[in-house]
């Protein structure tokens, strides 16, 4: 088989270039190791930026998400008992984001791929990119027991933090940065309207919690827990509880509850990965970065490492130019670099952490102080929240 561009992982990242591909008229064949109710079973966050809304809007697949999103102008950042509102849309000149979870995302790419007539090849084994430092990449894989082979002008790496891209280049060639937290986020799904119209960000001495919603009638909440914390000892009751102590009395008095239907343990950690091109192989979204989900930032970053490398590869196959996938790397790493900072930022100054003295408890409430009382502070954060163009 030959196409112009293989695209490795048919998560959001690469689904998103897929149909970007496709709608701009270039050949491209996605290759996944899993089948698709399994992607579609991966439960995600989903606070979108302008930017990644303008992005499947451009794939023509952000129908559902306009007509069922939630459009957020502001949140809360609620400590000492009380709530404080960022006001996004005001700060920002008018901005901000969108609540539609990831696998609706997900969904509505998928629909538009196979509307489209795009290839996606599921249940593939052994997926291995091959000889993209030269001229002629390929990539390999085995479908129902037989070997197949794709050869192509270039290989997208959207294949996840655990997946084969960034395994395939040389050690000597690559350098990761990271940091692991020392917490997890404990984190439930119900049925049941959310609290608040609009995320709340807590800061507790036991500990941070959110408030979120995946829509009107569907609520994500999370605790922050420690690392070896077991699923089995965290009751629906216990949860609930829990959750009621680290927020405002107000919250917590009108907090609705149902039974959970997904209960899980996420640890944190940010990772970057430098370069994110390697000859024809580049890394787009988790392949080459994870970063906490506080910020929120997580998708985003994801859709503006798409947006890089589809602008480079309109400019290779329209005007016969690198000079965008020669840019690929840097232009993407340093909105990275960004958004590692701002979800570093808000994790260190919303969360309890284990070696946390007086002085330091001091430092983080007075940052909050100052934060919520100056407009300057105020408007960097919401900056950030509703995000960095591209």
């Amino acid at each position: 088989m030959r196409t112009q561009i293989a695209i490795i992982g048919s998560g959001p990242s690469g689904l998103l270039l897929g149909q970007l591909l496709t709608e701009a008229g270039i050949d491209n064949v996605i290759i996944d190791r899993v089948n698709k109710d399994y992607i579609l079973g991966r439960v995600r966050a989903g606070v979108l930026e302008e930017g990644t809304v303008g992005l499947l809007d451009q794939a023509k697949a952000g129908t559902r998400l306009h007509a069922e999103g939630l459009p957020h102008d502001g949140f809360s950042l609620a400590f000492d008992g009380r709530d404080h509102r960022i006001d996004l849309h005001e700060l920002t000149g008018g901005r901000r984001v969108t609540v539609y979870g990831q696998t609706e995302v997900t969904r509505d790419l998928m629909e538009r791929r196979e509307a489209s007539g795009s290839l996606s090849i599921y249940d593939a084994v052994d997926v291995a990119p091959h000889d993209f430092d030269g001229h002629s990449p390929f990539v390999t894989y085995v479908k129902d027991g037989v070997a197949k082979r794709i050869d192509c002008d270039f290989i997208a790496g959207c294949d996840g933090f655990h997946g084969v891209s960034r395994k395939a280049v040389p050690e000597r060639a690559i350098r990761s940065f990271e940091k692991v937290y020392p917490f997890g986020w404990l984190g439930v799904l119900a049925d049941v309207a959310p609290v608040s119209h609009e995320l709340i960000y807590a800061n507790h001495p036991r500990g941070f919690a959110l408030c979120s919603m995946r829509s009107a009638t569907r609520s994500r909440y999370y605790i922050q827990c420690a690392l070896d914390e077991k699923i089995e000892n965290w009751s629906d009751d216990r949860f609930w509880d829990e959750l009621r102590r680290r927020l405002p009395v107000h919250h917590a008095e009108a907090l609705p509850t149902a039974p959970s239907f997904e209960k899980s343990i996420a640890p944190l950690r940010s990772f970057v990965a430098e370069p994110m091109r390697f000859g024809r192989l580049f890394l787009v979204g988790d392949a080459a970065h994870i970063v906490p989900p506080t910020g929120a930032k997580g998708l985003n970053l994801a859709a503006s490492d798409v947006h890089y490398l589809f602008s480079g590869l309109i400019e290779h196959y329209r005007e016969g130019s690198d000079g965008g996938i020669d840019a690929y790397s840097q232009k993407a790493l340093a909105r990275v670099w960004k958004a590692v900072r701002f979800s570093w930022w808000m994790t260190t100054m919303m969360h309890r952490f284990p070696d946390t003295g007086d002085f330091d408890q001091k430092i983080q409430e007075a940052e909050l102080d100052y934060l919520t009382h100056s407009r300057a502070a105020s408007t960097a954060l919401a900056e950030n929240y509703v995000g960095l163009p591209f």
